[in-house]
């Protein structure tokens, strides 16, 4: 129960004393609407005639007539020798005549108007209690030393040129974009400078601000039979015409592409060249040079998501199609520190200065505010080689994990299902042989404490596969997984 001394009366009565109404009524209505919104809760005692009076600056007895007004009312009750309470939920109905006007005491569970609502951004990700779960794909944020982003982090924001930079956050970027663009050329064979970049939350942010650029309705938008589904989902909010085209061992058929240029107005190609999401095949180099003259001989825009170029496991790398683009046909955009904590992974955009310069207008409505110190951080820790060291010390455990997941798989499934060991990323595509139920797999597997979200399960008359990620798994946790999996399966 609520101190009547501690509840701020104050802030929900305003007497108006230059109204006809009487003063004590203005007090009595408005105590009315405090205790309808919850001001004053059931129970909670009422101060004093002469408490109140005072703080108000009223007249005892237009408190007490006040008072009086709330008790026949039903609002409080009054009892001698003990004070006023706001009527309790207990009490009887036949004694609480206000029950039949309206509580505002809680908040409406629906809107009064209407506003757009779209299916297309439904959350297509599930969480599970499980303690066993698969995804995608994501780093094990365990293997991040979490102490050391804390000290760089708390450094950087005691730093008098940090502070001074929080007041201008649209130019305090600039070291982080200068430092990131020499990265990005040493280790992408890019030739970039800062003015190329521009820096977002995350490659959906990237991605939904190229579309509303490039994008009118019904503008025709090219993505691979499978596909990333967030990227389709902001396609398909924009309005794009969207069409596919197969993938196969070598990336996306660009043949398929040529021949369908032929009758079609194609504005967008949008691919993950590196490892094609979900299938994890790379793009082969005499595509890449067909496809960059196809946008060159019929005009359309190449998006290229490079979601996870820094995990690699062979000497060996395929340089961008952004590092050979030499006619500003590829927007190319990925994401930056992916294998440390989620909230110091940023997006970025790489694309000629005068798109950059457009793209700044919508960030400037979307997130003006960014976020200034992390960005310090990070350009710090490129400068020192810190987000080198760490990449080369995880890669080692992620290509351990990778291997353990294969020979894993090989162990419990044999020939039930085929797959390819990966050059990269953090996933494996797996393909089974005969068309079982993924669902009733993944329902079976929750039963025994595995979780397996819809998600990265692609099931259709000529495709039953997976997209199974290893990174976020040790191997006694991926053994066991795959133990209860190989279980839920044979059951």
């Amino acid at each position: 129960m609520s101190s009547p001394v501690s509840i701020p009366f104050l802030s929900f009565i305003h007497l108006d004393r230059n109204s006809k109404t009487p003063i004590y009524l203005q007090l009595a209505q408005q105590l009315i609407n405090a205790i309808q919104r919850g001001y004053l809760v059931p129970n909670t005692k009422m101060p004093g005639s002469r408490t109140l009076s005072d703080l108000l600056q009223l007249h005892r007895k237009t408190v007490i007539a006040a008072y009086e007004d709330l008790h026949h009312q039903g609002w409080i009750a009054i009892h001698a020798n003990k004070g006023a309470y706001v009527m309790d939920n207990k009490t009887k109905v036949s004694e609480r005549p206000y029950d039949a006007l309206v509580s505002l005491a809680n908040y409406p569970s629906q809107t009064g108007y209407s506003f757009k609502q779209s299916n297309i951004l439904d959350n297509p990700f599930e969480t599970s209690n499980c303690n066993y779960q698969f995804n995608d794909g994501t780093p094990d944020i365990r293997l991040t030393e979490i102490r050391q982003l804390s000290s760089l982090y708390s450094a950087a924001l005691k730093r008098k040129n940090t502070l001074k930079k929080l007041d201008n956050p649209l130019h305090a970027g600039e070291y982080f974009r200068d430092q990131l663009s020499n990265y990005l050329n040493s280790s992408r064979g890019l030739h970039i400078s800062k003015n190329n970049l521009l820096i977002t939350r995350s490659t959906e942010m990237s991605l939904y601000i190229i579309a509303q650029l490039v994008i009118a309705p019904n503008d025709v938008v090219i993505v691979g039979e499978l596909g990333l589904f967030t990227a389709n989902m902001i396609f398909q909010k924009a309005n794009a015409n969207i069409k596919t085209i197969p993938v196969d061992e070598n990336g996306i058929d660009v043949d398929r592409l040529a021949e369908k240029l032929k009758t079609v107005k194609v504005r967008l190609v949008y691919i993950t060249p590196h490892h094609h999401y979900p299938t994890a095949v790379s793009l082969s180099a005499q595509r890449r040079v067909k496809l960059l003259q196809l946008a060159q001989e019929h005009g359309f825009i190449i998006v290229e998501d490079d979601y996870d170029y820094d995990f690699h496991y062979e000497k060996s790398t395929i340089m961008p199609l952004a590092s050979a683009d030499t006619n500003g046909r590829v927007i190319y955009i990925g994401s930056f520190g992916k294998s440390l904590a989620p909230s110091f992974s940023t997006g970025f955009v790489v694309a000629p200065q005068n798109f950059i310069t457009e793209m700044q207008k919508y960030l400037g409505i979307l997130d003006r505010q960014g976020d200034v110190v992390m960005e310090q951080v990070l350009g710090e820790m490129i400068a020192e080689g810190d987000i080198h060291r760490h990449l080369k010390k995880s890669l080692k455990v992620y290509q351990e994990r990778r291997n353990n997941c294969c020979n894993l798989l090989a162990k419990y499934f044999g020939h039930q299902l085929s797959f390819s060991i990966p050059t990269g990323g953090l996933a494996i595509w797996l393909e089974w042989h005969s068309p079982i139920s993924l669902l009733k797999l993944a329902k079976d597997c929750q039963k025994n404490d595995l979780f397996i979200p819809k998600n990265i399960l692609y099931q259709n008359s000529k495709t039953t596969a997976m997209r199974l990620g290893f990174g976020h798994l040790t191997t006694d946790e991926m053994e066991k997984s795959l133990e209860i999996m190989h279980g839920s399966l044979v059951q």
